[in-house]
């Protein structure tokens, strides 16, 4: 994604902009503040719109660099949280057996 920051912006710009408009909805709104307790801040989806813009019609190098640095940011707060299984390497030993639903308790 972010190899793509060179010589154009690594998502659409209608792309930002879906993402502030589903940001800013309604049951977003109500789905962010019963999880979290507060309303989600939708700016920066806006700010990335509006430099993703500044950077096709105007080849601004600032604009760039601020879309470039927010995508990193995304990126690295996405890869922060470990998952929650381990992966595993290879499958069960058994896989190909049959499971035993069908036994009584």
């Amino acid at each position: 994604v972010l190899a793509l920051c060179l010589w154009q912006p690594p998502r659409a710009c209608d792309d930002y902009w879906s993402e502030w408009k589903q940001c800013k909805s309604i049951l977003n709104l109500f789905h962010h503040y019963y999880t979290y307790g507060e309303t989600p801040s939708c700016a920066q989806w806006k700010r990335d719109y509006q430099n993703c813009r500044a950077w096709e019609k105007t080849k601004s190098t600032v604009a760039k660099d601020a879309l470039c640095n927010s995508e990193r940011e995304r990126i690295a707060e996405k890869q922060k949280h470990a998952p929650v299984w381990t992966l595993r390497k290879s499958p069960p030993a058994d896989w190909y057996l049959p499971l035993d639903e069908d036994k009584p308790k």
